[in-house]
């Protein structure tokens, strides 16, 4: 009998982006899938109790991606039939508990025919009523188990409204903002599509572009003539803007409690917070129902404002007095001369009357050279602290010599033509510059480390390699040393091979070595192990080549036919596992 091939965490990947799609609550399809693992389905999964129906033929959901997407397309139908019968949404949803009411879980257990003119709705089977809810309340306990929710939630549908009403005096056309709120229209008009909620909206720059019928999960015919003009890159998105502020201004009075308007809200508030979950939505609106962007969002226009620096420094008084005032504030001294002298200038003698021309004129070039040295750091050493962004933002004061209110606000704009910018336009922020060390240490010590320098002279192999990005550093001399040993030998191996070896494993800490079901005594804990491929050469070959002059352990894997593993010990041994 053939074994499943997705694991919980995969399938509860199908049922998140689906219910993100629909509007429905995820767990209804985990509990779907609990209750029914049914029909068995060509990739050897079990499917939510979905049969075709209408104009879906079997293998449309014949597997269990399809079968997640018609089941919550189907959920979606049932709701909507419910509201043309007249449920209001206390029927459909308990407020307090934060999920369907038991009337409507009873309703999904009864099975469901849609209507001929659903296409993409398909044929939900019975199931048992009482498991159902089991399953359901058991998928939501882990949900709102992660994110630490509180049992009632009964404070919810205000704070979605006193959010939202406040959305529009906080709106700057941002695209994180306008996604947001694309997301909120495409959830409350039952849309299956991004580019169809901007159709939905009416731009006028797009009502020449011919509409299409809705598409839940169903494929769209190619190379619509809507499709396309969205598609294009002069289609100016802030255009969006005034509709959606006036959609999103409508929403408030219009909201009724259903589900699907519940989780328009939801969404939007996640995406407006760039929050990771639904769940941390609701956790984040406990305390907190502003729409206020915070301080925060114009992080990343400071730090290009940053890295423009030196691209268009000067060296005019206001310019140096703006960084100088910024390292000031950035090490919390007392005054302009300690700044300047913590870059090693003299203040009284860049200040003095006596000074020569040729001096002065040294000094300048010495202090010009230290502040844009200290910025092209700041990328680096910026840890999103409050005195930091303050400094920062006092430097784009003094540049643009604005109020800080005014400086604020040319940073949203900044950060728009960002947004919006080509990877070549001047609006563009200059490319990260790699770390520059100075000088590079004599001998490696547990305070030195650098990532990407290579762990022996003139060699191939990195810290960063060694240690996983810098993920398992090395706890004590003694393992760095190890790791420097076998980047020596390695070298040499490397050499002799004469092409590059793609490291997949080196040290590893006895916990994450245990993890990976590594040896009691693996050499990987000693720092002193490597794992490795060649592009194009097998395990075997790679184990032959070395065989006859390695010193040390040599192995290969069944299990793994392109990997092999050298270590540095002091005897040779040579093993396949």
């Amino acid at each position: 009998m053939a074994m499943p091939t997705l694991t919980p965490n995969q399938r509860n990947y199908y049922y998140l982006l689906e219910a993100e799609r629909t509007g429905i609550h995820k767990p209804i399809l985990a509990a779907l899938y609990q209750v029914h693992s049914s029909p068995s389905l060509s990739d050897t999964e079990k499917g939510l109790g979905i049969s075709p129906a209408n104009r879906i033929p079997l293998e449309e959901v014949d597997s269990f991606p399809k079968q997640v997407q018609y089941a919550a397309n189907t959920i979606g139908s049932l709701c909507n039939s419910l509201v043309v019968q007249g449920w209001k949404g206390a029927e459909m949803w308990d407020v307090e508990k934060g999920r369907y009411s038991d009337r409507f879980l009873q309703s999904v257990a009864a099975g469901y025919v849609p209507s001929a003119s659903e296409p993409t709705a398909a044929l939900l089977e019975a199931s048992n009523a009482d498991a159902l809810l089991q399953a359901y309340l058991k998928d939501m306990a882990i949900d709102f188990s992660v994110a630490g929710l509180p049992e009632n939630l009964a404070y919810l549908d205000q704070a979605l409204v006193t959010l939202v009403e406040r959305v529009a005096d906080y709106y700057i056309g941002l695209s994180q903002q306008r996604d947001a709120v694309l997301e909120a229209v495409r959830i409350w008009h039952h849309l299956d599509t991004r580019e169809d909620a901007i159709a939905k909206l009416s731009v006028a720059s797009l009502q020449k572009i011919p509409p299409t019928p809705q598409f839940m999960g169903g494929e769209k015919p190619p190379n619509s003539s809507r499709d396309q003009a969205l598609a294009e890159d002069n289609f100016d998105e802030s255009a969006l803007d005034i509709p959606l502020k006036q959609f999103i201004q409508q929403v408030a009075q219009n909201y009724s409690g259903y589900p699907y308007q519940r989780e328009a809200l939801l969404r939007l508030t996640q995406l407006w917070r760039q929050l990771q979950s639904r769940e941390d939505a609701i956790a984040s609106l406990k305390n907190n129902t502003s729409a206020e962007t915070g301080i925060k969002i114009i992080d990343s226009a400071l730090i290009a404002f940053v890295q423009f620096i030196p691209q268009y420094y000067q060296g005019t008084g206001t310019q140096r007095h703006a960084l100088t005032e910024l390292l000031r504030l950035w090490r919390k001294l007392d005054s302009r001369a300690a700044a300047l002298a913590a870059l090693g200038i003299d203040p009284q003698m860049l200040g003095s009357s006596t000074a020569d021309r040729t001096t002065l004129s040294h000094l300048a070039v010495q202090l010009d050279n230290e502040l844009l040295e200290f910025v092209r750091r700041l990328p680096i050493e910026y840890k999103e602290l409050d005195y930091q962004r303050e400094a920062l933002i006092r430097l784009v004061q003094l540049w643009r010599n604005v109020t800080r209110d005014q400086a604020i606000r040319s940073l949203f704009d900044d950060l728009k033509r960002i947004d919006k910018a080509r990877k070549d336009s001047p609006d563009s922020p200059p490319k990260p510059m790699p770390i520059i060390f100075k000088e590079r240490p004599e001998h490696w010590t547990l305070e030195n480390i650098q990532l990407s320098a290579a762990i022996v002279p003139d060699g191939n192999f990195t810290w960063a390699e060694a240690t996983s990005g810098g993920i398992w550093m090395p706890p004590n001399q003694e393992t760095l040393d190890a790791i420097v040993r076998i980047a020596k030998m390695a070298q040499k191996a490397r050499d002799r091979i004469g092409r590059p070896i793609l490291v997949a494993s080196w040290y590893r800490p006895p916990a994450i070595n245990r993890a990976l079901g590594g040896a009691l005594y693996s050499r990987h804990i000693v720092g002193d192990a490597i794992d490795f491929t060649c592009e194009g050469l097998s395990g075997a070959q790679l184990y032959w080549f070395l065989d006859p002059w390695w010193s040390g352990g040599l192995g290969r894997y069944t299990r793994f036919p392109n990997l092999c593993h050298i270590d540095a010990r002091c005897y040779r041994t040579r093993w396949q596992n």
